[in-house]
């Protein structure tokens, strides 16, 4: 089926369901160019903390950004509000398939006839949770990193996704900083996460046989890559429940995955220590949703 594209870009919203790690990172890449965000997400604290996180790191943002102007950030617990005249919407919320259905049966109901509807999905192709949905065109994943420092996406189709959607998206995307590369076929992981997964899982094993320590194996990382953050920095950063959860995704797809990654991570998790949004993970953190 063919999708009548958005217009008039440049003056509507965009909107994000979720106001986590990767939510209000995403809500502040949109943010830098004079326009309006809204977020959306039940909690109130977890709205709070994104609308400070925004709210501190975007004139540092703006002021590296060539033509970059401080826009305005809504958080709102109103599905419909959030959603009203958004050209596009990307859900955000926890990697859990059931919920992922419920949420984008609603945003094709709710939103707009020509808004796009995007999954920040880390491990699930769009085409898995399009159950509910009457318009499959207007739905892709774009899955962003760790915004405003990693700044490239991939994009994938859902196997229906009009072409003009991907050609508008990489087009759009780049005017507010984020670089999108489109999965040409289907990928559990996409195209980077996907080499990240082998990576990750390599290092949790390590660490699981005792062989090394999360901060020795940080700190080789760190000397022989030539960058800031080793493996297990980065999965404090994006929160150790949400990559249990993709572990979990990987091995329902391939049983014979080793398990120990899994049951390392799962120690973590139980005890409460989550990574940088908790305070605590791999390291400790001066104050739980530290900008790390």
């Amino acid at each position: 089926m063919s999708f009548a594209l958005p217009g008039n870009i440049e003056e509507r919203p965009v909107a994000v369901i979720g106001a986590g790690t990767l939510g209000r990172r995403i809500a502040l890449m949109f943010a830098d160019r004079g326009g309006l965000v809204r977020i959306h997400d039940k909690s109130e604290e977890a709205g709070a903390a994104a609308r400070r996180y925004v709210e501190e790191q975007l004139p540092d943002l703006v002021a590296r950004i060539d033509g970059g102007r401080a826009g305005r950030v809504v958080v709102t617990d109103d599905l419909a509000e959030a959603l009203s005249d958004a050209w596009l919407v990307i859900e955000a919320v926890p990697e859990r398939l059931d919920l992922k259905k419920e949420i984008f049966g609603e945003l094709d109901r709710t939103a707009a006839p020509d808004a796009i509807l995007a999954s920040n999905s880390s491990s699930y192709a769009s085409s898995e949770f399009i159950d509910r949905v009457g318009h499959p065109e207007r739905v892709l994943n774009i899955h962003f990193y760790m915004p405003p420092r990693q700044n490239a996406v991939d994009i994938m189709s859902d196997g229906a996704t009009d072409p003009g959607v991907m050609e508008l998206l990489k087009e759009e995307l780049p005017k507010y900083g984020v670089f999108p590369f489109e999965a040409h076929k289907e990928s559990t992981g996409f195209i980077f996460n996907r080499i990240w997964a082998a990576i990750k899982r390599e290092a949790l094993s390590v660490v699981a046989e005792g062989v090394s320590t999360p901060q020795d194996v940080d700190g080789m990382w760190k000397i022989n890559m030539g960058v800031e953050a080793g493996p297990f920095r980065m999965m404090d950063q994006v929160g150790l429940d949400v990559v249990l959860d993709i572990e979990n995704h990987y091995a329902d797809e391939n049983p014979h995955l080793p398990s120990g990654p899994r049951e390392l991570l799962r120690t973590y998790v139980d005890a409460g220590h989550l990574g940088v949004k908790t305070g605590r993970g791999f390291y400790t953190y001066d104050r739980p949703d530290a900008a790390a």
